[in-house]
């Protein structure tokens, strides 16, 4: 019976591994891919290099409705989270060995779920920004 609830637990924790990894995966492409796909598709929308107005109006358009829609998945990926684990918040991870013998208190400023995923991917698409700059951006200057 014991193995049947450490595979059950064990199961439920990777699912809500998943959902987590599918919540950070949304939130970073709000920094990258969808941004980026809007101005690839206004940049094959347009026949000049010096547009009017209309591929601008593209990519503010579809930024705005794409992050919307990703917004809505990752609140729907949340209730999922939350549906598996009972909970929305991340607690601090102690070591076994620092855990007093009281510490059975519910702690109140853990983070949520959504803002970890948030912040995460702030972060994850600054380290990408950067990498990007000094890595592969190459020199705006002239070859002399």
């Amino acid at each position: 019976m014991a193995t049947k609830e450490r595979t059950y637990a064990a199961g439920r924790g990777l699912a809500a591994a998943l959902v987590f990894v599918a919540m950070l995966l949304a939130a970073f492409s709000l920094w990258t891919a969808i941004p980026l796909s809007w101005v690839y598709i206004a940049s094959k929308l347009s026949e000049t290099q010096f547009p009017a107005g209309g591929p601008y109006a593209v990519v503010v358009i579809g930024i705005l409705l794409t992050f919307l829609v990703v917004a809505w998945l990752i609140g729907r990926l949340n209730n999922l989270y939350i549906r598996i684990t009972g909970t929305n918040r991340i607690g601090p991870i102690r070591p076994t060995w620092l855990k007093s013998m009281r510490d059975t208190a519910p702690i109140q400023s853990s983070v949520t779920v959504v803002e970890a995923v948030l912040m995460a991917s702030v972060m994850l698409a600054a380290l990408a920004l950067t990498l990007w700059f000094f890595l592969l951006a190459g020199s705006p200057l002239p070859n002399q």
